[in-house]
């Protein structure tokens, strides 16, 4: 856990001046992570799955900038509720449509993240997003299914992204496109429980969760890929996000019972109101992953 006294030095994004700590990974190496500093961290179990993955230098609107960012340790919590397709369709861009399990009944997440070492240092995250169909689906709707509740392949459109980082806003709002906003944001995942709190402007709840972890199912690096593709309008263009995720620790459970999910006032807690979820359908936690983040590329969608 980071010192709440960490020391941090001032560095230039896209124009923006932003505090980062001091002596950390961003500081040091300006995403172009030194691998093998990354191995001797004990936090991380391996970076195997980063070395097949070279990095390439963009443009971007914030300024040049290498990609993939690289997540060594993250541990995450989603909820998946059941939710009726209008009320996802009314909260969607009218060129997406949202994945359906049943005619009329689609699916509202949300997620909480901890990235314990990353390229741009240490934060948390959490997201209300919608689950949908790929941008230009040409397969058959069961497929697409199949495939997102698997967890392999998923396709969504996020309403709220806030983070505890002002690196970690920046680059997501002004680079990907993401509603991101910073605010107090503690997530603490491990073998036995997970536990969120995010924090509403004034300082008081907006969305917090406490659940047992599911058993876990352990996997080699590079066993269990998944990837998840968000899309994002950027001046007012379609973008889709690929994030490639190497799972090592994870499981889930359906209708969990001892979960606890309180609203509050805020953000977060409105968004997922506005999707009127019904029940909760599954639980996944995983206490150990790492990630690789793509950054947006500009992506052809279907006009109504």
């Amino acid at each position: 856990m980071p010192s709440t006294q960490q020391d941090t030095v001032e560095v230039d994004l896209g124009g923006r001046k932003l505090a980062v700590p001091k002596g950390g990974l961003y500081d040091r190496y300006r995403m172009d992570t030194d691998l093998d500093e990354v191995a001797r961290d004990p936090r991380v179990s391996s970076v195997d799955f980063f070395r097949r993955l070279p990095k390439t230098r963009v443009e971007s609107p914030i300024g040049p900038t290498l990609t993939p960012n690289f997540y060594y340790r993250v541990s995450t919590a989603r909820v998946t509720m059941l939710a009726r397709s209008r009320a996802l369709r009314s909260r969607l861009p009218a060129e997406l449509d949202p994945l359906e399990i049943a005619p009329g009944l689609g699916l509202a997440s949300i997620m909480f993240f901890r990235y314990d070492v990353c390229d741009i240092d240490f934060y948390t995250e959490a997201a209300v997003a919608i689950p949908v169909r790929p941008a230009r689906h040409g397969r058959l709707r069961f497929v697409d299914l199949a495939s997102g509740l698997k967890n392999d392949d998923l396709h969504a459109y996020v309403l709220s992204l806030p983070v505890n980082s002002d690196i970690a806003q920046v680059r997501g709002h002004d680079g990907y496109g993401f509603p991101k906003w910073v605010t107090e944001l503690d997530v603490d995942i491990d073998s036995n429980r997970a536990t969120a709190r995010v924090a509403n402007d004034s300082g008081g709840d907006d969305l917090s969760l406490s659940v047992s972890t599911p058993a876990q199912t352990t996997y080699p690096s590079g066993e269990r890929v998944s990837t998840l593709t968000s899309y994002t309008s950027i001046e007012g263009a379609w973008h889709s996000i690929l994030n490639q995720t190497n799972v090592l620790s994870t499981g889930g459970t359906r209708s969990p019972r001892d979960l606890v999910l309180k609203s509050g006032n805020g953000r977060l807690t409105d968004d997922l109101r506005s999707l009127d979820p019904i029940r909760t359908i599954q639980l996944d936690v995983t206490t150990e992953s790492q990630a690789a983040l793509h950054m947006p590329v500009p992506v052809s969608i279907r006009n109504r």
